[in-house]
């Protein structure tokens, strides 16, 4: 039996992963139902859009600005040959999420390519996370802002990874990360555009971290991360990349890209710590990246 044109359309748009369609100026033609889950925009407001005018903006592991002259879909529409890549891709509401894209050629009957076709899917922990902010907010433990763990919440978890460490010697980090001239930027555009800010960033760190580590709000424009079973080198990595995708991140406002940076703390646990110790050390490093000019990370 013969699918209709119909029925065509109506598997594309159920399907599980994000799919659109360009033209050759990169032109959005098409985006399906699940495209607008993953990255937050209405099809409404991106068909008829260059998919580099201030949507999509991917950006690889390094924080290379792909629609400057590295993006996959560009590079398939000139050689015709399909491509695979896992990118950071700029949600609605300004922060990165992970995703895998595949992307292939559009041909006419003639085989002249006509334009390119994306399909992506979330590779972060969404589900995982789900479930911890409402395991968080029945235990009242979650920042009603940020969606994150509070306060008292990293203090129980620092605890445990404390008896984790005692008995068994699994090793443990922390990460203690500060918005950089928030209150200047809080001065400039108003607390409302402040709490876009807090939840842009922490969005980054839910979309971007493994789901047995914690990322939680230390207090105002402060948070604090506890990841377990770390190497120096992968404390470092991921306070780095963290750093780095919130960096290339941005709210949309008036027109402008608001974009802001974090300053990092990085340390692990030592012999003789408590709790007191080892924050106090990461908060010392926070400020010691601070002093250095911002926008770092360092290990101490």
């Amino acid at each position: 039996m013969k699918a209709t044109l119909d029925s065509y359309q109506d598997i594309i748009e159920h399907l599980h992963d994000g799919l659109y369609f360009v033209d050759r100026n990169r032109v959005i033609t098409f985006w399906n139902h699940a495209a607008e889950r993953i990255s937050g925009y209405k099809a409404e407001e991106v068909v008829g859009r260059s998919c580099s005018d201030n949507i999509l903006t991917h950006v690889d592991a390094d924080g290379n600005q792909l629609c400057l002259g590295l993006c996959p879909l560009a590079a398939t529409m000139d050689d015709g040959s399909p491509r695979e890549a896992d990118v950071y891709m700029h949600h609605k509401d300004g922060h990165r999420i992970p995703v895998a894209v595949r992307v292939s050629p559009m041909t006419d009957d003639q085989g002249r390519i006509t334009g390119g076709i994306e399909l992506f899917n979330d590779i972060s922990n969404q589900a995982a996370n789900e479930l911890r902010v409402k395991e968080l907010e029945r235990m009242a433990y979650l920042d009603p802002l940020t969606r994150l763990a509070n306060r008292n919440y990293i203090t129980q978890e620092l605890t445990a990874r404390f008896q984790e460490h005692e008995r068994y010697g699994v090793p443990f980090g922390v990460l203690f990360m500060d918005i950089d001239h928030f209150k200047r930027f809080n001065d400039t555009y108003g607390h409302d555009v402040g709490d876009q800010v807090l939840q842009l960033v922490a969005n980054t760190f839910t979309t971007n971290a493994r789901p047995f580590d914690l990322f939680g709000r230390w207090g105002g424009e402060e948070f604090l991360a506890v990841i377990r079973n770390v190497t120096p080198h992968d404390l470092r990595a991921t306070g780095d990349r963290m750093r780095m995708l919130i960096e290339h991140s941005y709210l949309s406002h008036e027109r402008t890209k608001l974009k802001v940076t974090i300053s990092v703390g990085a340390t692990l646990v030592l012999p003789d710590d408590d709790q007191d110790s080892l924050v106090k050390r990461a908060d010392d490093l926070l400020y010691r990246s601070k002093a250095d000019g911002r926008n770092r990370i360092t290990m101490g």
